[in-house]
């Protein structure tokens, strides 16, 4: 799902306060897209049903870094996070929906769903940061 820019809202591109931090997320949510590095974390599943279920567990509000922990089976498993991707370095499909997602926080993600299938298993993507 394409990620909402706002652009129809009234004139400004800057931050109307409703982000309510320091700003950083409404500039980089209007990024999508672009850049060639992304801060990312996920969650690694080997079955689809897994990622599913850690799926559910974030939609009851549990935080990205707890339900990586819980349900992930890769070394990041320590809150998923995979630190500043380049573009190139990840597995095609992994990296065509990471640079396709919005900016968003592990106490309040967005992330994919369906989980992302790569030769390495089922992904549940969120992407913190953009450059």
């Amino acid at each position: 799902m394409p990620p909402k820019k706002g652009n129809t809202s009234s004139g400004s591109k800057q931050s109307s306060g409703k982000s309510g931090g320091d700003g950083k997320t409404k500039e980089t949510k209007e990024k999508t897209g672009s850049g060639n590095s992304i801060k990312v974390r996920h969650i690694l599943c080997e079955k689809q049903s897994k990622a599913l279920e850690a799926i559910e567990k974030l939609k009851t509000g549990m935080s990205f870094s707890e339900v990586a922990r819980l349900y992930s089976e890769d070394k990041a498993r320590s809150g998923g996070d995979l630190g500043w991707m380049t573009r190139g370095s990840m597995v095609g499909p992994f990296q065509d929906a990471a640079f396709a997602m919005s900016t968003s926080t592990p106490n309040n993600p967005i992330y994919t769903d369906p989980p992302v299938k790569t030769k390495h298993g089922y992904h549940v993507i969120m992407v913190e940061g953009k450059k």
